[in-house]
Protein backbone atom coordinates (compact mmCIF):
# COMPACT_ATOMS: atom_id res chain seq x y z
CA UNK A 1 0.00 0.00 0.00
CA UNK A 2 2.60 2.61 0.99
CA UNK A 3 4.36 1.58 -2.45
CA UNK A 4 1.18 2.28 -4.67
CA UNK A 5 1.17 6.06 -2.47
CA UNK A 6 4.00 7.07 -3.39
CA UNK A 7 3.79 5.97 -7.08
CA UNK A 8 0.61 7.97 -7.06
CA UNK A 9 2.03 11.07 -5.52
CA UNK A 10 4.70 10.54 -7.88
CA UNK A 11 2.92 10.73 -10.61
CA UNK A 12 0.00 13.53 -9.23
CA UNK A 13 3.40 15.73 -8.64
CA UNK A 14 4.66 15.10 -12.30
CA UNK A 15 1.86 15.40 -14.08
CA UNK A 16 1.09 18.83 -11.86
CA UNK A 17 4.64 20.40 -12.85
CA UNK A 18 3.94 19.73 -16.53
CA UNK A 19 0.70 21.25 -16.28
CA UNK A 20 2.29 23.89 -14.12
CA UNK A 21 5.35 24.86 -16.30
CA UNK A 22 3.21 24.17 -19.98
CA UNK A 23 1.14 27.50 -18.58
CA UNK A 24 3.67 29.46 -16.92
CA UNK A 25 5.77 29.14 -20.56
CA UNK A 26 2.29 30.09 -22.26
CA UNK A 27 1.24 26.90 -23.86
CA UNK A 28 -1.76 24.81 -23.04
CA UNK A 29 -1.87 21.39 -21.32
CA UNK A 30 -3.70 18.86 -23.57
CA UNK A 31 -7.32 18.82 -22.22
CA UNK A 32 -6.64 15.68 -20.60
CA UNK A 33 -4.62 16.95 -18.19
CA UNK A 34 -6.78 17.92 -15.68
CA UNK A 35 -9.77 15.51 -15.58
CA UNK A 36 -6.31 12.40 -15.30
CA UNK A 37 -4.41 14.55 -12.21
CA UNK A 38 -8.08 14.68 -11.03
CA UNK A 39 -8.59 10.77 -10.89
CA UNK A 40 -4.96 10.57 -10.09
CA UNK A 41 -5.41 12.00 -6.94
CA UNK A 42 -8.62 11.22 -6.37
CA UNK A 43 -7.19 7.11 -6.40
CA UNK A 44 -4.62 8.69 -4.46
CA UNK A 45 -6.89 9.54 -1.15
CA UNK A 46 -9.24 6.93 -1.66
CA UNK A 47 -6.47 4.27 -1.17
CA UNK A 48 -4.99 6.67 1.53
CA UNK A 49 -8.38 6.80 3.63
CA UNK A 50 -8.69 3.10 3.22
CA UNK A 51 -5.08 2.36 4.68
CA UNK A 52 -5.95 4.98 7.90
CA UNK A 53 -9.58 4.53 8.57
CA UNK A 54 -10.10 1.17 7.04
CA UNK A 55 -12.53 0.27 4.13
CA UNK A 56 -15.74 0.47 5.04
CA UNK A 57 -15.15 4.02 6.96
CA UNK A 58 -13.52 5.03 3.53
CA UNK A 59 -16.12 3.78 1.58
CA UNK A 60 -18.20 5.67 4.18
CA UNK A 61 -16.41 9.03 4.04
CA UNK A 62 -16.45 8.84 -0.17
CA UNK A 63 -20.22 8.42 -0.25
CA UNK A 64 -21.05 11.09 2.41
CA UNK A 65 -18.42 13.65 0.11
CA UNK A 66 -20.04 12.55 -3.11
CA UNK A 67 -23.74 12.90 -2.30
CA UNK A 68 -23.58 15.85 0.02
CA UNK A 69 -21.21 17.77 -2.75
CA UNK A 70 -23.03 16.71 -5.83
CA UNK A 71 -26.36 17.45 -4.16
CA UNK A 72 -25.34 21.00 -3.18
CA UNK A 73 -23.93 21.11 -6.73
CA UNK A 74 -26.62 20.59 -8.40
CA UNK A 75 -28.81 22.60 -6.68
CA UNK A 76 -26.36 25.23 -6.83
CA UNK A 77 -25.90 25.85 -10.29
CA UNK A 78 -29.82 25.12 -10.83
CA UNK A 79 -31.42 27.49 -8.25
CA UNK A 80 -27.59 29.93 -7.49
CA UNK A 81 -28.53 29.68 -4.13
CA UNK A 82 -25.37 27.65 -2.23
CA UNK A 83 -22.30 29.29 -3.96
CA UNK A 84 -23.85 32.50 -5.95
CA UNK A 85 -24.95 31.78 -9.65
CA UNK A 86 -22.65 29.97 -11.84
CA UNK A 87 -22.71 27.09 -14.83
CA UNK A 88 -20.34 24.73 -15.88
CA UNK A 89 -18.66 25.07 -19.27
CA UNK A 90 -18.28 21.51 -21.14
CA UNK A 91 -14.48 21.08 -20.72
CA UNK A 92 -14.43 19.34 -17.51
CA UNK A 93 -16.90 16.35 -19.14
CA UNK A 94 -20.17 14.78 -19.13
CA UNK A 95 -22.76 16.24 -16.42
CA UNK A 96 -24.93 15.17 -13.91
CA UNK A 97 -28.84 15.94 -15.01
CA UNK A 98 -26.41 18.43 -17.44
CA UNK A 99 -25.22 20.53 -14.29
CA UNK A 100 -22.57 19.46 -12.68
CA UNK A 101 -19.22 17.73 -13.77
CA UNK A 102 -19.00 14.25 -12.53
CA UNK A 103 -15.66 14.84 -12.23
CA UNK A 104 -16.61 17.49 -9.43
CA UNK A 105 -17.49 15.33 -6.65
CA UNK A 106 -14.14 13.23 -6.85
CA UNK A 107 -12.34 16.35 -6.96
CA UNK A 108 -14.38 17.79 -3.77
CA UNK A 109 -13.42 13.69 -2.05
CA UNK A 110 -9.25 14.30 -2.87
CA UNK A 111 -8.85 17.62 -1.48
CA UNK A 112 -11.90 17.44 1.16
CA UNK A 113 -9.87 14.12 2.49
CA UNK A 114 -6.46 16.33 2.58
CA UNK A 115 -8.30 18.92 4.78
CA UNK A 116 -9.57 16.50 7.27
CA UNK A 117 -6.32 14.92 7.80
CA UNK A 118 -5.17 18.34 7.96
CA UNK A 119 -7.74 19.11 10.56
CA UNK A 120 -7.98 16.12 12.51
CA UNK A 121 -4.05 16.33 13.04
CA UNK A 122 -4.59 20.01 14.23
CA UNK A 123 -7.65 19.68 16.71
CA UNK A 124 -6.82 18.52 19.77
CA UNK A 125 -8.67 15.22 21.94
CA UNK A 126 -11.46 16.71 24.14
CA UNK A 127 -13.44 15.37 26.87
CA UNK A 128 -16.29 15.49 24.84
CA UNK A 129 -16.57 14.13 20.77
CA UNK A 130 -18.69 16.16 19.79
CA UNK A 131 -17.06 19.36 20.42
CA UNK A 132 -14.19 18.03 18.63
CA UNK A 133 -16.09 16.61 15.63
CA UNK A 134 -17.27 20.10 15.29
CA UNK A 135 -14.02 21.97 15.43
CA UNK A 136 -12.43 18.92 13.54
CA UNK A 137 -15.64 19.82 10.70
CA UNK A 138 -15.34 23.74 10.77
CA UNK A 139 -11.99 23.71 10.61
CA UNK A 140 -11.57 21.20 7.56
CA UNK A 141 -14.20 23.81 5.90
CA UNK A 142 -11.53 26.67 6.53
CA UNK A 143 -8.73 24.49 4.60
CA UNK A 144 -10.57 23.72 1.44
CA UNK A 145 -11.57 26.79 1.21
CA UNK A 146 -8.21 28.25 1.50
CA UNK A 147 -7.87 26.60 -1.20
CA UNK A 148 -10.45 27.80 -3.31
CA UNK A 149 -9.44 31.56 -2.99
CA UNK A 150 -6.62 31.08 -5.19
CA UNK A 151 -8.10 27.68 -7.23
CA UNK A 152 -11.37 29.33 -8.25
CA UNK A 153 -10.28 32.21 -9.83
CA UNK A 154 -7.93 30.63 -12.20
CA UNK A 155 -10.06 27.70 -13.30
CA UNK A 156 -12.25 30.54 -14.12
CA UNK A 157 -9.36 32.10 -16.21
CA UNK A 158 -9.35 28.79 -17.77
CA UNK A 159 -12.92 28.81 -18.72
CA UNK A 160 -13.71 25.86 -16.52
CA UNK A 161 -17.13 27.07 -15.23
CA UNK A 162 -18.78 31.07 -15.39
CA UNK A 163 -20.01 33.43 -12.86
CA UNK A 164 -23.18 34.66 -14.07
CA UNK A 165 -22.50 37.90 -11.77
CA UNK A 166 -19.56 39.75 -10.97
CA UNK A 167 -18.70 39.23 -7.03
CA UNK A 168 -16.60 41.63 -4.97
CA UNK A 169 -13.54 38.95 -4.81
CA UNK A 170 -12.05 39.62 -8.65
CA UNK A 171 -15.09 38.66 -9.72
CA UNK A 172 -16.58 35.59 -7.88
CA UNK A 173 -18.97 36.48 -5.19
CA UNK A 174 -18.22 36.17 -1.48
CA UNK A 175 -21.43 33.74 -1.76
CA UNK A 176 -19.17 30.96 -3.13
CA UNK A 177 -16.92 30.56 -0.48
CA UNK A 178 -19.21 30.55 2.54
CA UNK A 179 -20.60 27.49 0.30
CA UNK A 180 -17.57 25.97 0.15
CA UNK A 181 -17.11 26.32 3.98
CA UNK A 182 -20.62 25.45 4.44
CA UNK A 183 -20.14 22.12 1.86
CA UNK A 184 -17.34 21.13 3.55
CA UNK A 185 -18.22 21.52 7.25
CA UNK A 186 -21.27 19.52 6.42
CA UNK A 187 -20.07 16.72 4.67
CA UNK A 188 -17.43 15.72 7.66
CA UNK A 189 -20.04 16.63 10.03
CA UNK A 190 -21.95 13.56 8.51
CA UNK A 191 -19.40 11.43 8.05
CA UNK A 192 -18.17 12.00 11.62
CA UNK A 193 -21.05 11.35 13.19
CA UNK A 194 -21.99 8.53 11.01
CA UNK A 195 -18.10 7.04 11.66
CA UNK A 196 -18.57 6.81 15.61
CA UNK A 197 -14.76 4.92 15.62
CA UNK A 198 -13.40 7.67 12.90
CA UNK A 199 -10.72 9.17 15.01
CA UNK A 200 -9.25 6.03 16.71
CA UNK A 201 -5.91 5.53 14.93
CA UNK A 202 -2.24 5.14 15.37
CA UNK A 203 0.07 8.15 14.06
CA UNK A 204 1.51 6.85 11.12
CA UNK A 205 4.20 8.59 8.86
CA UNK A 206 1.72 8.33 5.92
CA UNK A 207 -0.67 10.85 7.11
CA UNK A 208 2.75 12.98 5.89
CA UNK A 209 1.11 12.37 2.28
CA UNK A 210 -1.88 13.83 2.17
CA UNK A 211 -0.56 16.78 3.47
CA UNK A 212 1.89 16.81 0.45
CA UNK A 213 -1.15 16.00 -1.99
CA UNK A 214 -2.93 19.20 -0.60
CA UNK A 215 0.89 21.09 -1.03
CA UNK A 216 1.32 20.14 -4.84
CA UNK A 217 -2.67 20.70 -5.67
CA UNK A 218 -2.13 24.16 -4.32
CA UNK A 219 1.05 25.34 -4.84
CA UNK A 220 -0.10 24.87 -8.33
CA UNK A 221 -2.58 27.14 -8.15
CA UNK A 222 -0.11 29.26 -6.31
CA UNK A 223 2.90 29.42 -9.19
CA UNK A 224 -0.04 29.36 -11.40
CA UNK A 225 -1.27 33.19 -10.21
CA UNK A 226 1.72 34.65 -9.04
CA UNK A 227 2.62 34.84 -12.78
CA UNK A 228 -0.44 35.96 -14.09
CA UNK A 229 -2.67 37.46 -11.01
CA UNK A 230 -0.06 38.13 -8.40
CA UNK A 231 -2.49 39.55 -5.92
CA UNK A 232 -4.57 36.25 -5.69
CA UNK A 233 -1.31 34.32 -5.97
CA UNK A 234 -0.18 35.93 -3.16
CA UNK A 235 -3.40 36.06 -0.94
CA UNK A 236 -3.27 31.90 -1.90
CA UNK A 237 -0.26 31.56 -0.15
CA UNK A 238 -0.78 33.55 2.99
CA UNK A 239 -3.70 31.67 3.12
CA UNK A 240 -2.48 27.95 2.25
CA UNK A 241 0.78 28.29 4.04
CA UNK A 242 -0.12 28.31 7.52
CA UNK A 243 -2.02 24.93 7.61
CA UNK A 244 0.49 23.49 5.88
CA UNK A 245 3.30 24.54 7.60
CA UNK A 246 1.10 23.72 11.44
CA UNK A 247 0.19 20.56 10.12
CA UNK A 248 3.64 19.26 9.30
CA UNK A 249 4.88 20.89 12.62
CA UNK A 250 2.26 18.95 14.58
CA UNK A 251 3.35 15.74 13.07
CA UNK A 252 6.93 16.13 12.86
CA UNK A 253 6.34 16.33 16.93
CA UNK A 254 4.04 13.32 17.31
CA UNK A 255 5.00 10.68 15.08
CA UNK A 256 7.84 8.50 15.91
CA UNK A 257 9.29 5.51 14.52
CA UNK A 258 7.46 2.98 15.98
CA UNK A 259 3.16 3.49 16.17
CA UNK A 260 1.66 5.62 18.88
CA UNK A 261 -0.93 7.50 20.14
CA UNK A 262 -1.95 10.55 18.98
CA UNK A 263 -2.25 12.99 21.71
Amino acid sequence: MKRALLILLVIYFSLSAYAVTSVLVGAIPPFFVTPLNTLIAFTFALLHAVQRLGWKNALLMLVTIVVVSLTFEAVGVATGWVYGPYHYSDQLGPRFLGLVPYIIPLAWFMMMYSSYVIADWLIPATSKRWQRVLMVSAVSGIVMTAWDMVMDPMMVAGGNWIWEISGDYFGIPLQNFAGWWFTTFAATLVYLFLSPHADSRQASKLDLLPVISYLITSGSAVAVMLKYQPAIGLIGFMVLAPWVIASLAKMSDTIVDSPAKRS
